[in-house]
């Protein structure tokens, strides 16, 4: 396929917006609540954002630049920057991990959707605590349900991606992020306004910096890279469609800052409404309990004076989340497609039925894990379990660690000068600083995520 012919993103904020709507995602609501919750409040939300300064901004400008350089998918990439070396595997573990993660992340999807139908047709409204457990009991264990909420879910994205860049990708983008926004700042207001309110917003706001601890840093690592969605392969491959006049520093700079505003402003919905309804989140809180079993009781002892107010929270915050869940399926649906429509030279609409037929019945079989398949385990775990595991405790931080080696060590200097500077045209300052990030501190980092992530600190 001919690179002069891809699309570019065709304006600044839609290139931004699209980024952003790759890194943000469910990760930003269910996981950062909960490390926050359980690694010192504030004082974790202020070491975090010094990783996604130190950690997360350089290495997404690596795949920034990577991207727009090449104009090709993840893997083309790599492959054109270093022919005939195994470098070219980093690119392909990219378009992988894509693959894996969008299979079963579409299963996580459809919850949401499912959800939104139960929160519109007030099914949440006088449960207990106890009920709810047994609602997401009942509703993943049905083999058709969740198979079919998988299914329309693969199905919208993939009209999205259909659709192409400047009409599919970017046209929604600029749709779904503002109203995600919206509908953050409703149900902040909506929670910090909350009788008691004032003791999850000094949980938020005022460090006890006695709480920062080796493992601690560790974690809040972790979660800016989880969080920005790095090694992954959506920034590289939404970079190959930035037009050359992209300033790769500040866009690297808008996508982080709105990821973690994002992932902040969970965090106001989340904690009043915690402290409210006198809930404490643990660990055993993380993943969908969060999201379908914890905030659904949450909300409604928070909200139990205000029926109105409880119907309209729980509707909002899970069309909210199945909005941030509807961006990363798009990106992640984009990296694997345009593998497939540059690498065996198929147009876009075959590619990405191709995808999602293959992705469908991955996720087909990840969505039985909790139902019919539930007792069949590989390495003492369910597919889906196995997927999740792999994929983010090993994919992931492996990619990222790659990818830092690639630019800091072996690519060429002049590529990378001469991408953040357009050419010369662009005062930075900070490359040298970049550089030395990717070279020394960045690996370093990451291989301290991926050891702890395996268990073995």
């Amino acid at each position: 396929m001919d690179n002069n012919a891809r699309e570019n993103f065709g304006s600044k904020i839609g290139a931004v917006l699209a980024a952003a709507g790759s890194a943000v995602g469910l990760g930003n609501i269910w996981r950062f609540p909960i490390e926050v919750g359980t690694n010192g409040g504030a004082a974790f939300i202020i070491v975090y954002v010094g990783c996604v300064l130190l950690l997360g901004i350089p290495i997404m400008m690596s795949e920034f630049l990577i991207g727009r350089h090449t104009q090709a998918n993840t893997a083309g990439a790599y492959r054109m920057l270093a022919p005939g070396t195994p470098w070219r595997w980093v690119g392909r573990l990219g378009v992988l991990s894509g693959f894996v993660i969008l299979s079963y992340y579409s299963v996580v999807a459809g919850w949401t959707a499912e959800y939104t139908v139960l929160a519109i047709g007030n099914s949440f409204d006088g449960k207990s605590a106890a009920d709810f457990p047994q609602i997401f009991s009942r509703f993943v264990s049905n083999p058709w349900l969740s198979v079919a909420w998988m299914l329309a879910f693969m199905v919208i994205t993939h009209v999205i991606v259909v659709r192409g860049v400047k009409s599919g990708i970017e046209k929604f983008s600029k749709l779904m992020m503002p109203a995600l926004f919206v509908i953050l700042i409703v149900l902040a207001v909506c929670s910090v306004t909350l009788p008691g309110a004032s003791q999850g917003l000094e949980f938020l706001l005022k460090p006890d910096f006695s709480k920062i601890t080796g493992t601690m840093v560790l974690r809040a690592m972790g979660q800016a890279f989880f969080s920005l969605s790095l090694g992954l392969g959506c920034l590289c491959t939404y970079a190959s469609y930035f037009n050359r006049e992209t300033n790769i520093g500040k866009t690297a700079l808008s996508v982080s800052l709105i990821d973690t505003m994002v992932a902040i402003m969970s965090g106001f919905i989340i904690f009043p409404a915690v402290f409210n309804a006198g809930y404490m989140l643990d660990r055993s809180d993380i993943g969908p309990s969060l999201l379908f079993i914890t905030m659904p009781n949450v909300f409604g002892q928070a909200f139990g004076n205000m029926p109105v107010l409880a119907y309209a929270v729980s509707v909002l915050f899970y069309f909210l989340l199945m909005l941030a869940a509807l961006t990363s399926t798009i990106s992640m649906h984009e990296v694997v497609t345009a593998y497939v429509s540059e690498e065996f030279d198929m147009n876009r609409r075959k590619a990405a039925t191709v995808v999602t037929i293959a992705c469908s019945v991955v996720g087909g079989l990840c969505a039985l894990s909790f139902g019919p398949f539930e007792g069949v385990k590989i390495f003492g775990m369910t597919l889906f379990d196995l997927f999740d595991y792999v994929a983010s405790n090993i994919m992931l931080p492996v990619g990222g660690m790659l990818i830092a080696i690639f630019t800091g060590w072996y690519l060429d200097k002049k590529v990378v000068r001469d991408e953040i500077t357009n050419n010369g045209s662009l005062r930075a300052r900070y490359l040298p600083v970049v550089v030395f990030i990717l070279k020394y501190i960045a690996p370093v980092a990451i291989a301290c995520i991926l050891f702890g992530q395996l268990g073995l600190f």
